[in-house]
């Protein structure tokens, strides 16, 4: 028995079958009352909190369910609302706090990006003039809760005061030091009264460490946590860092905190390193994330127990707490559901049921040895199996990554071939998904419609899609993807070395989630996945038709990929899947093909020094997939909800004849990159939201396309959404489009009588 102990960041808020996702979608159609939805999200939250106590973790986190987002949860609970959504004096009602995240008819949603270099995207806060205040203290409200309903002494989890205002707008960076003192007094409260209550720990996350800090910001820090420590001097602080290292490590453990928590998985060779320099306080908890809280591998135990006796050297062992690298959110639930994917790869996985079981291995290893002497075995069978010793293309460094022509002398001869319109106008790819298109798909999976019927079937839907674009007028169509599921789960069912599961969801964004691939072996193209249904939609318009691809550096980014190789290799392995695809579809007479590189951005590392290396190998890998065509095949790429300003020039170097980039959500913000630099190439910025199910008007939408002209040349500029419109309705989708059409005609108009 050992004297560390055992902690946990965060839990899946999904559910097992996503009840919690179901729960929303629910409450948002009207079919379920408001009060039948607390009920419901309060079950859920205390069946999570339940499940980790009958794991035995010692220190449970509690406030880190959220019914859409925490950073949103945050700024609700200090009444940051945007004006727009009308102001409260109390509580923030839920009908608000769903409008801040999807938006109305008259208001538009607040901006969504992602939380750090994961894939899942949290709501942005608005900071305005008023003064932030406490509408209620969700961490206490939640600490009670989980101590009467189950008796559980729990950490409540807060965003820290650092991290929520540098990952808000709406103030100047002269700013900063300003809007921290404002919300310091609502973070005293919060502690003074949990302190009261009788709470132990409060785990406050300042991630925004593991990027960087400017001494003056470095400064506020420290004088943060002192007021915060002095406001409740009994309630022990554990200061919460992850996805990396923290780049001044000498000044974070002089903070007067009870404890930091360390990522040793995504940091571990630079926070091992800084800790063997420089030590560790010997009054201080160390609270050491030693297990993957973002991937689904089973633990290296050798490694983790080698760690865990390298730390023991330096920390007391009753100061160090076991826990994940970050919250579990990222991860899916539980590997008990999954019955149909190779024992060998099974028995390898871990997720976050699976993940607390191990914090309890490493907690006390003779109590577990069984668990312990499993994993080292399924660890080493997967290793050995075939899946991981196939013969790899050993000339992937001779294949072409570049085109043969630059781009202005491609631009003109793909006018003349395609003759499209100034502005063209078209759709990021996908169409409505309704419920009769995934019962379709599901019946097709479970073998109760036969092959013909579902061809038919999709086929039917192609056909009617065909048909609303040219009666909206689009300029370049798409087949709308109907036998799709996911961008990254189609692609990858077709593809040697990718397994899927049939219950590992994990969150995006509000009530949106995937099934994340999972790159386990060698990955090789099998066969044409795309030609067949891009084919038939092109058979019934004389319109171009773009074939529509995922990219090698989004399946990449949004696949739980393998841990014994590099992700350039693996990258690589997809960028040649995709050019056969590329050149599948262009033998068979499709010459616009899209290759959307979403996750492109989000892949980046945190650490500004380390972006050009992953940047180098990303922009090459999506080269290798597009370059092996001819000069007149058009290759367009689409990029989301993330900040580009800071490298367009790579974007540049993907050498794609158009991009099309996501502006809508940040309110055209991302039109002032161009404003100091020209782009040369054809771009498209989405010029409305489609994550919201409000309609855009033509003229919101014709003052974006216009002041995007201010910096951009109407010949590369075209018009299209923010992105794919499968969650939509169809109303909406039409009403949206026919919109966006009518707005890209009268600039176009307009754009030609001046040039007249």
């Amino acid at each position: 028995m050992t004297n560390i102990k055992s902690s946990s960041l965060g839990y899946p808020r999904l559910g097992e079958k996503r009840e919690w996702k179901k729960a929303l979608e629910s409450f948002w159609a009207g079919t379920m009352g408001e009060e039948d939805f607390e009920r419901r999200m309060k079950e859920l939250r205390l069946s999570f909190l339940k499940k980790q106590k009958e794991k035995g973790l010692d220190l449970i986190p509690i406030g880190d369910f959220s019914c859409y987002d925490h950073m949103l949860d945050t700024a609700v609970m200090f009444g940051i609302v945007p004006k727009r959504f009308g102001k409260s004096a109390g509580r923030v009602p839920l009908s608000t706090y769903y409008a801040m995240a999807r938006g109305t008819d008259k208001a538009p949603a607040c901006e969504m990006t992602k939380w750090f270099n994961t894939n899942y995207h949290y709501i942005v806060p608005e900071l305005e003039q008023s003064e932030p205040f406490l509408t209620e203290n969700i961490p206490l409200k939640f600490y009670q809760e989980a101590k009467k309903e189950l008796g559980i002494e729990g950490k409540p989890v807060i965003v820290g005061p650092i991290t929520f205002v540098k990952l808000s707008k709406g103030y100047e960076p002269e700013e900063f030091s300003s809007y921290v003192d404002k919300l310091l007094p609502l973070y005293e409260t919060i502690l003074t009264e949990l302190e009261e209550a009788g709470a132990s720990w409060v785990q406050i996350d300042e991630p925004i460490l593991s990027v960087s800090l400017s001494d003056d910001e470095w400064q506020i820090l420290k004088q943060t946590y002192e007021h915060l420590t002095t406001a409740a001097p009994h309630l022990k602080i554990l200061l919460q860092t992850y996805f990396g290292s923290v780049d001044d490590y000498q000044r974070m453990i002089s903070l007067p905190v009870a404890g930091i928590g360390l990522d040793f998985v995504y940091g571990r060779s630079e926070t091992l390193h800084n800790i063997h320099v420089h030590g560790f306080p010997s009054d201080k908890v160390l609270a050491a994330g030693v297990i993957d809280g973002r991937n689904i591998w089973r633990a290296d135990f050798r490694e983790k127990l080698g760690l865990l006796e390298q730390l023991k050297e330096i920390v007391r062992e009753e100061n160090i707490m076991v826990q994940p690298s970050c919250s579990l959110l990222h991860v899916p639930v539980t590997t008990e559901l999954e019955k149909d994917i190779p024992q060998v790869l099974q028995d390898s996985l871990a997720f976050a049921d699976e993940k607390l079981m191990e914090l309890a291995v490493l907690k006390n290893p003779s109590a577990h040895e069984d668990i312990l002497e499993n994993s080292l075995r399924s660890r080493e069978a997967l290793a050995q199996s075939s899946f991981r010793c196939l013969s790899r293309p050993s000339d992937i460094k001779e294949i072409r990554d570049s085109r043969p022509l630059p781009f202005a002398e491609r631009q003109k001869l793909q006018e003349e071939k395609w003759n499209l319109p100034l502005l063209p106008t078209t759709t990021i790819g996908s169409f409505p998904q309704t419920r009769e298109v995934r019962v379709k798909r599901r019946d097709f999976r479970k073998g109760d419609i036969s092959k013909q019927e579902y061809v038919q079937y999709i086929q039917k839907r192609i056909e009617e899609w065909i048909n609303i674009q040219e009666d909206i007028g689009l300029d370049v169509f798409v087949h709308g993807e109907f036998e799709r599921n996911d961008m990254v789960e189609f692609f990858g069912e077709k593809l040697k070395g990718i397994a899927f599961t049939s219950y590992a969801w994990v969150q995006s964004y509000g009530s949106r989630c995937v099934k994340p691939p999972i790159i386990y072996g060698d990955v090789e193209y099998i066969k044409p996945m795309t030609v067949e249904e891009t084919l038939y939609a092109q058979s019934l318009t004389d319109k171009p038709v773009k074939g529509m691809l995922t990219g090698p550096v989004t399946i990449l980014n949004w696949s739980f990929v393998r841990d014994d190789i590099a992700e350039k290799e693996v990258c690589e392995q997809i960028a040649v899947a995709i050019s056969n695809e590329v050149k599948a579809l262009e033998e068979a007479g499709i010459e616009m093909i899209q290759v959307d590189e979403p996750a492109l951005r989000e892949g980046m590392p945190l650490k500004e020094k380390e972006w050009q290396e992953y940047l180098d190998w990303s922009v090459r890998a999506f080269r290798i997939a597009t370059s092996q065509v001819k000069d007149t095949t058009q290759i367009h790429t689409h990029m989301c909800y993330s900040e580009f300003d800071d490298i367009i020039e790579d974007i540049r170097a993907l050498d794609a004849d158009v991009v099309s980039i996501e502006t809508s959500r940040s309110h055209g913000e991302l039109i002032k990159a161009f404003e100091t630099g020209q782009y040369d190439k054809g771009i498209g910025l989405g010029v409305y939201d489609i994550h919201s199910p409000r309609i855009p008007s033509v003229h919101e939408i014709k003052d974006m396309v216009e002041r995007a002209l201010r910096v951009l040349p109407p010949s590369l500029f075209w018009v299209n959404p923010d992105c794919g419109l499968k969650t939509r309705k169809e109303s909406e989708t039409t009403a949206a489009l026919k919109n966006m059409v009518q707005a890209a005609q009268d600039v176009r108009l307009s754009v030609q009588q001046k040039q007249v």
